[in-house]
């Protein structure tokens, strides 16, 4: 089984990022049940505004499509930034867009049969929002989001530390990412053995 996880930082790489080091707790946990993960920093790649799976030369989302396409999982990791998911995280989704509109041969969309997730960090209040909003935007795509697939950390209300300076929190933000990728792996599995079908005419 394999599983993409796209971190959504603002950060561009070497530097650390805090969406990256919670996401690294639910892809450990993948890989302990058998899932090839493949984490993608987003703001590393020349990733196009618009919404179709290719917009020309230089645009470096057709090969993250490609990788969606040979995946069952897909997770979506976001800091939240003035209430809502980052910019970065937007762009994906309207990326994303074009596989409504995608169908395999037997008409039936492609991401259909495939789960997603959410994993949030951040140090203002709005955790559950941003989890509504992407989890919202994956089910109008065609994705299928187990109960309780997703988590998160802060400690708002307010500004506070980062994910990487503090531990208070942690436990339970650890342990409800491997519930979060134990629901993945098992509604996958269960997707795998009775695929859905092409929707009626």
């Amino acid at each position: 089984m394999q599983a993409v996880v796209i971190n959504c930082t603002l950060k561009p790489s070497p530097e650390p990022s805090n969406t990256e080091a919670l996401a690294e707790v639910v892809s450990a946990e993948l890989r302990k049940r058998d899932v090839d993960v493949d984490m993608i920093r987003a703001v590393d790649l020349d990733i196009r505004p618009g919404v179709q799976t290719d917009m020309g030369p230089g645009d470096d989302w057709p090969a993250v499509h490609d990788k969606l396409l040979r995946s069952e999982i897909l997770v979506i990791a976001t800091p939240t930034w003035v209430g809502h998911p980052s910019s970065l995280a937007q762009r994906v989704i309207e990326r994303l867009d074009a596989m409504i509109s995608e169908t395999d041969d037997t008409g039936r969309p492609v991401a259909y049969n495939r789960v997603a997730g959410v994993v949030n960090t951040g140090n203002e209040d709005g955790a559950h929002h941003v989890i509504s909003e992407v989890c919202g935007a994956l089910v109008d795509i065609g994705y299928t989001i187990p109960g309780q697939a997703w988590t998160y950390w802060h400690l708002g209300p307010g500004a506070g530390p980062d994910y990487l300076d503090d531990a208070r929190g942690h436990e339970w933000s650890h342990k409800t990412a491997r519930a979060m990728a134990a629901n993945l792996v098992a509604v996958a599995q269960a997707l795998a053995a009775r695929p859905m079908t092409a929707p009626p005419e």
